[in-house]
């Protein structure tokens, strides 16, 4: 297999040198409608993720708030874990379905771009965890009675867009990288989770900084530019170890 897969990093290397970024672009674009198209069908991850992530607000809705605490500072935290916690259950099943019918060594030698293949699969999680926000963000307006204007409810998609970008680019490499190990549930939380708690706390902290009665703005600004920041380094690094983590 190992020289298949060489003769076809040759065929793609000479294939990115003639049509380029707009090419990767496209065929990644194909196989994220690929990943909706099965998920459209079947609605397996889509449902589980909704429903974990609305229990998730449910439960911690109850537990951790208090007429003293403030509440801007408890709903960004349940939103963002919820997101967290309701995303990592999509993560390893998108992969996982590549592996069944040995589907994943077909990609793999096909003539598409390895950061296609990437780029691909994390336009797919991207998209599910879109959804699932659509379901949490909603719950957590109605459990905490947020009342969020205009200005406030754009800026906030705002940060969730750049929070998911970056959970979904390191997660998607993770989950690659633990596509054949056991226990890769697991696996994938204990190495996930510490990687992403710098784009967590930043997450809640921009967030708080939102919905608070005073919306202090120079803080919002300072917090989403560090998002950037993180989805810019997490981006190419994963599109850096992406090709030589899938080859072994």
């Amino acid at each position: 297999m190992s020289a298949q897969v060489e003769a076809g990093a040759a065929v793609r290397a000479k294939v990115v040198a003639r049509q380029g970024f707009l090419q990767v672009l496209r065929d990644a674009a194909e196989i994220a409608k690929k990943d909706l198209r099965v998920e459209l069908r079947s609605k397996e991850i889509l449902l589980t993720m909704g429903y974990f992530g609305f229990l998730v607000v449910l439960i911690f809705s109850f537990s951790f708030y208090s007429n003293d605490a403030p509440i801007s500072a408890v709903a960004s935290g349940i939103l963002w874990v919820s997101v967290a916690f309701s995303g990592t259950l999509g993560l390893g099943r998108i992969l996982e379905r590549e592996k069944e019918g040995d589907c994943i060594r077909a990609l793999l030698l096909s003539p598409v771009s390895r950061p296609a293949i990437y780029l691909g699969k994390t336009f797919g999680v991207l998209a599910f965890m879109v959804v699932v926000e659509l379901v949490v963000v909603p719950a957590v307006d109605f459990f905490f009675n947020l009342r969020l204007t205009g200005e406030q409810a754009g800026l906030l998609a705002l940060t969730l867009a750049l929070g998911t970008i970056g959970y979904s680019v390191v997660g998607t490499l993770l989950a690659a990288m633990l596509l054949r190990a056991r226990a890769k549930d697991v696996l994938l939380a204990i190495v996930l989770y510490p990687l992403m708690l710098p784009v967590l706390i930043v997450g809640v902290k921009a967030t708080a900084a939102l919905i608070a009665p005073d919306l202090p703005m120079e803080e919002f600004v300072a917090w989403v530019r560090l998002l950037a920041v993180f989805d810019i380094v997490f981006l190419v690094a994963s599109l850096w170890i992406f090709e030589p983590l899938v080859m072994d």
